[in-house]
């Protein structure tokens, strides 16, 4: 009787060991941009200045923002695929292996320069007067009304 109290006991015991040894998952998105040094805002939150890295709990798709002086902003999409392992199943799996899982995704962006950097101030004018002028000659001319009510 006692050997099969002892047993079960070791077989407690080690079954609330497993569940309290368990493994721990890290995941990262990693941003770089050309040029370096973009302030970055991922779902509205600040990130920083690239590069930089954030921690995530999800995946999926994250609304990104990044600015930086000289450059057009940029607003777009970063996409955060999980990994086999991150698929329910065998996720649970991961999570109670008594190991450090690290999980990285990569985005990198690269920042178009704004017109005016790319010459003078009166080159800049003149080439947007031009623009103008051909948008106007594609207007159709609007015919004038006046209505009584």
């Amino acid at each position: 009787m006692r050997n099969r109290v002892s047993r079960a006991a070791a077989l407690l015991c080690a079954a609330f060991l497993l569940a309290t040894i368990s493994g721990c998952i890290e995941r990262r998105i990693y941003i770089t941009s050309e040029p370096p040094g973009a302030t970055v805002w991922v779902n509205d939150v600040e990130a920083g200045r690239t590069p930089t890295s954030v921690s995530f709990t999800y995946f999926g798709n994250y609304d990104v923002r990044m600015r930086k002086d000289g450059f057009e902003p940029l607003i777009t999409k970063g996409e955060a695929n999980p990994p086999l392992y991150e698929f329910p199943g065998p996720d649970l799996v991961a999570t109670a292996v008594p190991a450090r899982i690290k999980t990285d995704v990569k985005w990198h962006y690269v920042l178009a320069p704004k017109d005016e950097s790319v010459g003078s101030q009166s080159e800049f004018e003149s080439g947007l007067m031009k623009r103008a002028s051909g948008l106007r000659g594609r207007i159709p001319a609007a015919e004038t009304r006046t209505e009584v009510r």
